[in-house]
């Protein structure tokens, strides 16, 4: 998902093209997707979209959907729709500004995927400041229930810790049954795909959450300030401007 403009980032440039140590922070997404064993890539294109496809459509097996109109994260995934019809596999959905997505969860949570087969597995990850985060909500024997946003939570709900981080492996039929009924009747008036687990959930289907993905990758960012703790991030890691 790369079709946002990230006015937050005091830059005329897509949010996703963004420099972060000196490349865009979509490349780094890209990046690991293709060492995770990525097939084919779909990128969801809106704001400046054009200059996104210059950017990295020379990149093997990647494919672009245009999301014209910005109404949220499940819509996004539905402007992909061409490419989902008829597939039968598993379906990564990431988001673009999340350069310090980590090959190794992405595995990690593929190979459960063809372990167990839900139809819908969640990447999530374990943060002890999860302050605006949607936790991770499980019932007594582990088994996942939902996912709460931080201002619908409770105070018991807040000091949960395992939080999402809006990575997620569907399976394609189950995702586009989803999809179907998803709606925008809230404040945003916008569709998000973290409503996609509970729809599918509440269909009896089976839905996990794995706490796979690392600390560092929680790091987003939205702002000049998380920029610089992600580089500093990165620099620490030996990873800038690989």
């Amino acid at each position: 998902m790369a079709a946002g403009k990230g006015t937050r980032m005091k830059s005329e440039l897509p949010k996703v093209l963004v420099p972060v140590c000196g490349r865009p922070m979509l490349e780094y997404v890209l990046d690991a997707l293709a060492d995770a064993g990525i097939a084919q890539t779909v990128v969801v294109v809106g704001y400046r979209a054009d200059d996104v496809r210059a950017t990295v459509g020379h990149r093997p097996n990647i494919a672009f959907a245009l999301q014209a109109e910005q109404r949220g994260t499940g819509h996004a995934v539905m402007s992909a729709r061409e490419y989902l019809a008829g597939h039968n596999g598993a379906v990564l959905v990431v988001a673009g500004d999340s350069p310090m997505m980590q090959s190794r969860s992405l595995r990690k949570l593929i190979d459960e995927y063809n372990r167990s087969r839900p139809a819908c597995l969640l990447g999530t990850a374990t943060k002890s400041d999860p302050h605006g985060l949607g936790r991770v909500v499980r019932d007594s024997s582990g088994k996942f229930t939902g996912i709460v946003e931080e201002k619908d939570a409770t105070d018991e709900q807040r000091k949960i810790t395992e939080v999402n981080l809006s990575c997620y492996v569907f399976h394609g039929p189950d995702l586009l049954r989803s999809l179907d009924e998803i709606r925008s009747d809230n404040a945003q008036g916008e569709y998000y795909i973290t409503d996609c687990p509970g729809l599918l959930l509440a269909a009896g289907k089976d839905v996990r959450a794995l706490n796979v993905l690392e600390g560092c990758e929680s790091l987003s960012i939205n702002n000049m300030d998380e920029l610089a703790v992600v580089e500093d991030a990165m620099r620490a890691m030996g990873k800038a401007g690989s």
